[in-house]
């Protein structure tokens, strides 16, 4: 089965790797069902991306946390879940699948949202503005040179109120993803690059230089 082998992989990056990558996927709520998985082996969300053609795709990144509880969560969970990845049980899932049990389920809600606020993020930043400002610039000159000004002037207006109206709804999802983070305890901070970040009470962001640079 896919998902059988979805996890095998990535169980085994874990037995191998600090930094591990879940993905990609084009659902959400897939990727935050693994990525849980991954936090049961001692392993903290750092951040995700929209990859593939289009950015249709989402990629999440988890580093090993150092603090002592992780250590402990990890060692419980390879203890109570010896074959996972090899047809056994899979600690938060249900079996075959990658729904999350009844006791997992807020905590996979809660990295979702903080999966989607990267995601919308990335699409709202600059440079992705400038791309898709441009295209309106670049639709309206094509009619133009096609002697189809009325076509250029309407083609223009429609484009540009939809990508109006696109990032104003990217915004009014990312306020309500902060206040659901904000009432369930995460803590907003800021990274080296000025992102903004929610952790769990009490954690702090990775003291080392950031491995997931380009």
């Amino acid at each position: 089965m896919f998902t059988e082998r979805q996890i095998s992989a990535m169980l085994g990056q874990i037995a191998r790797q600090d930094v591990v990558e879940i993905g990609p996927e084009q659902a959400a709520g897939r990727v935050a069902a693994l990525a849980h998985v991954a936090e049961q082996y001692g392993y903290a969300y750092d951040r995700a991306y929209r990859t593939g053609h289009n950015d249709m795709q989402i990629l999440v990144r988890m580093y090993r946390d150092p603090h002592p509880d992780a250590r402990a969560r990890e060692a419980a969970t390879i203890a109570a879940h010896p074959q996972a990845g090899n047809g056994g049980t899979v600690p938060g899932l249900r079996p075959g699948t990658v729904k999350p049990l009844p006791e997992a389920q807020e905590a996979v809600a809660r990295l979702k949202d903080r999966i989607m606020l990267d995601a919308l993020a990335q699409a709202a930043d600059k440079r992705q503005k400038t791309i898709a400002w441009g295209s309106v610039g670049v639709l309206v000159l094509m009619l133009l040179v096609l002697g189809m000004p009325v076509a250029a002037l309407a083609g223009g207006a429609a484009l540009a109120a939809f990508l109006a109206g696109a990032f104003k709804m990217g915004a009014i999802r990312r306020q309500r993803i902060v206040q659901r983070l904000t009432d369930a305890g995460f803590v907003p901070v800021r990274d080296e690059t000025g992102r903004q970040r929610f952790l769990e009470p009490g954690r702090q962001l990775p003291g080392h230089a950031n491995p997931f640079a380009s």
